[in-house]
C-alpha cells in the first residue's frame, strides 16, 4: 500500500518529503546554536519569542515550548546574557514580564540565516501566486491540526 489519500496524494511520501524539510530547518538552526554558543532549546525559544505578534511572557513561552519554569528561566538567561533578549517589566503591573527581541540579535540572525531566506526566495519564483497560497493554506491547515494535536491530553 502507498499511504496514498484523498486526491491520489501519497500520504507516506508527503510525510517523507516534510520530514526532509523539517530535519534541515533543524540542522540549520543546530548550526546557528553551534556557532553562538547557544542550545537548541535557545533556538527554539528565539523563534517563539521573535515570531510572536506582541512581546511574549517567560510564561506564555513556557507553555509554548513545554519546559519547566526551572528550565526557561536558565533558557533567557543565556539569551539575555547573549545580547539576543531584553527582559521589560510591564509598566501597568510590574509582576509582568515581556520578552524582546533586540535588534542587534536581529542584524546577527538576518546575517546568518541570509542565505536561507534567498533560497526561500528562489523556490517562490518557481510558483504561480495561486499555487502559493495553496501551499500556505496547506501549511496552516497543518499547523492548526498539529495545534489541537498538542492541546490534546496524552496526545503525542
Amino acid at each position: 500500500m502507498n499511504g496514498a489519500g484523498e486526491g491520489g496524494i501519497d500520504r507516506l511520501a508527503f510525510a517523507v518529503r516534510l520530514r526532509r524539510m523539517t530535519a534541515e530547518f533543524n540542522r540549520i538552526a543546530h548550526e546557528f546554536a553551534g556557532e553562538h554558543g547557544l542550545h537548541p532549546t535557545d533556538v527554539q525559544a528565539l523563534i517563539k519569542i521573535f515570531d510572536a505578534p506582541e512581546p511574549i511572557t517567560p510564561g506564555r513561552l513556557r507553555e509554548e515550548l513545554n519546559l519547566t519554569s526551572g528550565a526557561v528561566t536558565a533558557c533567557l538567561d543565556r539569551l539575555e546574557r547573549a545580547g539576543h533578549i531584553r527582559r521589560v517589566r510591564d509598566a501597568h503591573d510590574r509582576r509582568v514580564v515581556h520578552l524582546h527581541y533586540l535588534d542587534a540579535a536581529r542584524e546577527l540572525a538576518g546575517a546568518f540565516f541570509r542565505p536561507l531566506g534567498r533560497s526561500t526566495d528562489n523556490t517562490l519564483r518557481r510558483f504561480s501566486p495561486e499555487e502559493l497560497r495553496t501551499v500556505a493554506a496547506f501549511l496552516d491547515a497543518m499547523n492548526e491540526e498539529l495545534d489541537a494535536l498538542r492541546a490534546a491530553p496524552g496526545s503525542t
